[in-house]
């Protein structure tokens, strides 16, 4: 006859399991959740994100699998962004009209420096760095 495990056994692996469930974060808006790592943490520095021209004057691009959003708020100025929403962590959807736009809860914030425009978002996105050198757009 086998012993049942002890109750410290039981208690820890399901304390282990609830700090996991813990680590997740909020989906894309899909309802989905995910662990993920900024780009500096997943080894991404010097990669590059896109051609010059990829980003339109006054709008941007967002990258979804880095989780960065790319404007260029005037012509030749490149900015860079967590696509992160700082309201509840959905991933920012849209770049139009001068807004990066989150789906989940209509926060609206700045291309040029992503303030907020429209809550219920209070904090800024915060800032990325890039580099551009000639038509390339790469992770600093």
């Amino acid at each position: 006859m086998t012993n049942p495990p002890a109750r410290r056994t039981v208690l820890g692996t399901g304390a282990a399991a609830a700090l996991l469930v813990g680590c997740s974060k909020y989906g894309d808006g899909d309802g989905s959740s995910e662990v993920s790592a900024s780009p500096a943490e997943s080894g991404a520095a010097g990669t590059e994100l896109a051609r010059t021209s990829d980003i339109p004057v006054g709008g941007g691009k967002i990258f979804k699998d880095r989780k960065i959003v790319v404007t260029q708020p005037t012509k030749g100025e490149f900015k860079a962004f967590s696509a992160i929403c700082t309201h509840q962590g959905c991933t920012v959807s849209t770049v139009t009209d001068g807004t990066i736009d989150c789906p989940c809860h209509g926060s609206k914030y700045r291309i040029t420096d992503a303030s907020v425009v429209k809550g219920p978002a209070t904090a800024p996105l915060p800032a990325e760095r890039i580099t551009v050198e000639k038509n390339s757009i790469r992770l600093a």
